[in-house]
């Protein structure tokens, strides 16, 4: 069980006061990437974090409507507590809620054993791993999203926000005509997430948002609070912001694409080597020979949804198989033409509904198996990257890839058997609640003629 450095605490209230924060914000991710979170009164927040905050455990088995899975050691053992404690050096101002930080936690069982379930624990897990052959990973998050605006003519009561087509890479009023965006990435930039850059994209309502690389776990931690903290500016603005893979028939899916890197104790970059053909080292390969053979296990902790598997396809920009192109979108593995310091791999299969964490973990669990095992990924992919004829399929469903990584001893193995045996039942209570359910396609298709 963790034990709070007490200097660390002195100065992070020492902050409080001195910003005139009344309220900390003590939150963790779930298995879905929802900031689960208490708020707790500054003038307690030592006492009440001393012995950990109490969470119910059936928070890991809570689906989006609000239903609970019976995972292992949940209502079937009297749904116990978990017990959340704050990592103070995470702990941040939230510029749109005046007097209000907020600081993540790490989450433990009762008995001060690590909760295996925790998305955070598994990332933690897995780069120690990872580091302990490859030096440190450093990761740099890319996510884009739908905003929606209110809508008296749509069943579901939004609409895309700034319906207007032909707008990717253009800043301004022409697709963001409330200048939404502007306002968030200042917000943003406030919060101390280390954005760096924001844009329109293809469709209408949708952009990207680029977070500065780091290590792994404060990669992710940002990517973690930048999915919140978008989602709380637009409600607050009375919008929607979804990071649902593909929300809309007519329009492209959104994604979240992971730059890799690892540098050693010295900072000499791993993943380059003047020297060689393309410029990149045997590290670098083997990652990505790692990296592709775990894909379809990958692809359960990428693409997490039902929804998800409707984002690939030719021609989409999305990979829809398994390889690797220097400088090249269509593949699934991207090498972006800098070398040098910035040699890096750019993981193109993840989706925005990915929970960072476990993106994150599933990409560092393979290439530390392709790093190991010394795994050669073969020759990279030149031209056109949808030939089935050049490359393997990824998985095609979420049954597909759930059913890959229960296969993949090596992937279960590093991730943990505890979070997999969790995430897979909590999942395949996704497929079973989907395959019940009547879908409005259905009922268009078959009622008149059947």
């Amino acid at each position: 069980m963790t034990k709070i450095d007490s200097r660390l605490m002195a100065e992070a209230m020492s902050k409080c006061a001195a910003e005139g924060i009344d309220v900390v914000r003590l939150g963790y991710s779930d298995i879905i990437g929802t900031d689960r979170s208490k708020d707790l009164l500054v003038n307690r927040f030592e006492r009440t974090t001393g012995h950990g905050v109490a969470f119910c455990r059936s928070v890991y088995g809570t689906t989006p409507m609000g239903d609970v899975v019976d995972i292992e050691g949940g209502l079937a053992a009297g749904l116990p507590d978990i017990v959340a404690y704050p990592d103070i050096e995470t702990i941040k101002t939230v510029p749109w809620e005046p007097g209000v930080a907020h600081v993540i936690a790490d989450v433990f069982n009762p008995d001060g054993s690590p909760s295996a379930e925790s998305p955070r624990y598994v990332l933690k897990q897995v780069i120690e791993k990872f580091s302990s052959i490859a030096g440190t990973p450093i990761c740099g998050p890319e996510l884009e999203f739908y905003l929606l605006e209110e809508s008296d003519t749509n069943d579901s009561g939004w609409a895309r926000y700034g319906e207007s087509p032909g707008n990717v890479y253009v800043s301004g009023l022409r697709g963001d005509p409330e200048n939404v965006l502007l306002a968030s990435l200042r917000q943003l930039g406030a919060y101390d997430l280390d954005v760096i850059a924001a844009n329109h994209e293809f469709s209408s309502g949708q952009f990207e948002i680029n977070l500065w690389h780091s290590d792994a776990l404060d990669a992710s931690d940002r990517a973690f609070r930048f999915k919140a903290a978008v989602k709380e500016m637009a409600r607050a603005g009375g919008k929607l912001a979804t990071f649902m893979a593909k929300p809309f028939n007519d329009e492209g899916g959104s994604g979240f694409h992971l730059h890799f890197s690892t540098q050693d104790a010295a900072g000499n970059h791993l993943f380059d080597d003047p020297n060689s053909h393309n410029g990149l080292s045997a590290v670098a390969h083997h990652a990505i020979g790692g990296i592709l053979k775990h894909a379809p296990a990958l692809a359960a902790l990428a693409n997490p949804t039902i929804n998800s598997y409707k984002r690939f396809g030719p021609d989409t920009l999305a990979p829809w198989l398994i390889d690797w192109g220097l400088d090249n979108r269509s593949a699934m593995v991207r090498i972006p033409p800098e070398r040098g310091s910035a040699s890096r791999l750019e993981l193109r299969l993840g989706d925005a509904s990915a929970n960072p964490y476990l993106l994150t973990a599933a990409t560092l669990a393979a290439a530390y198996l392709g790093i190991k095992n010394e795994i050669d990924p073969g020759p990279a992919l030149e031209g056109y990257g949808y030939d089935l004829e050049r490359s393997p399929k990824l998985p095609s469903s979420l049954c597909e890839a759930l059913d890959a990584l229960e296969a993949d001893s090596e992937m279960r193995e590093v991730l943990g058997e505890g979070f997999v045996t969790t995430f897979l039942a909590y999942k395949r209570n996704e497929i079973e609640r989907f395959n019940a359910f009547i879908t409005d396609w259905e009922f268009r298709e078959y009622t008149y003629h059947l």
